[in-house]
């Protein structure tokens, strides 16, 4: 884990692609603190649901305090305060939740492609369905999660605003081998839930089922599209790259004990 990330990003591009990246997974509960966000999601772990997001630099006014204050919010839903330091946190606030000690995990890269110049691979087309729920069961299945949390997912996915195609392969016998979700924010396409099943990974299903999703966001006119991936996931960030997509920034989390 790198707790200095290693490229200087352009931070309108930051701002933006946050912004957009809340209205494609969006929080049940939001609530700012000055430039702060905090983002709360009783019924879903994810930590872009659960997590204090600093939106301005500058943003150090009274750190100590609107820390401990945003991580009450956290005790009370019974979990531990998780922060986002994307390249808009504020130094002195990074700082403080180290001399805290506090735990860096969770290191991403956001990563983006101009779509409308991208040579995209000529594989088999997949139209998205309108069924959420049909979705939700095949990507928990695919990415073998509980299925205790189909209706947080649900809720979700129902929650998001923008177009959104929802995209599955499956197979008649075994059933869900693959599926993604594409948001489309004006001209910009977000990819999210990308999930393959393991047993048949590596066999061009999720560079299918990606291509799927581009097309479907070029032809409704998006020009760029984004993702998000952990550093350490080298297949998916190797697939992404064949498709044209470079390094935005990176994003991380700290999460704090919740017995301090």
């Amino acid at each position: 884990m790198t707790e200095a990330f290693p490229k200087k990003a352009n931070l309108p591009l930051v701002r933006r692609l946050e912004a957009v990246g809340f209205r494609a997974w969006p929080a049940s509960s939001v609530v700012y603190d000055g430039s702060w966000q905090v983002r709360l999601t009783a019924g879903h772990p994810s930590n872009r649901l659960n997590s204090i997001v600093p939106l301005d630099p500058s943003d150090h006014r009274d750190v100590e305090i609107r820390l401990a204050k945003a991580s009450r919010k956290f005790e009370a839903y019974g979990r531990p305060a998780v922060l986002r330091q994307t390249p808009l946190a504020s130094p002195v606030l990074i700082d403080l939740v180290k001399a805290e000690g506090w735990t860096p995990f969770d290191e991403t890269i956001v990563m983006t492609c101009d779509l409308a110049n991208a040579d995209l691979p000529d594989t088999l087309d997949h139209l998205p369905t309108h069924d959420i729920s049909r979705f939700v069961d095949a990507n928990l299945a695919t990415d073998q999660v509980s299925t205790k949390l189909k209706p947080a997912l649900a809720e979700v996915i129902n929650a998001i605003k923008p177009p959104s195609g929802l995209f599955m392969v499956e197979d008649p016998e075994t059933g869900p081998l693959a599926t993604v979700l594409c948001v489309q924010d004006n001209d910009l396409a977000g990819i999210m839930s990308l999930s393959v099943t393991p047993s048949r990974r590596r066999e061009g299903l999720g560079l299918e089922i990606l291509t799927s999703a581009l097309r479907w966001a070029r032809m409704r006119s998006a020009r760029s599209a984004w993702l998000q991936v952990k550093t350490g996931n080298v297949p998916a960030i190797t697939l992404y790259e064949r498709l044209g997509f470079v390094e935005a920034y990176r994003y991380s989390y700290w999460r704090r004990d919740i017995c301090r």
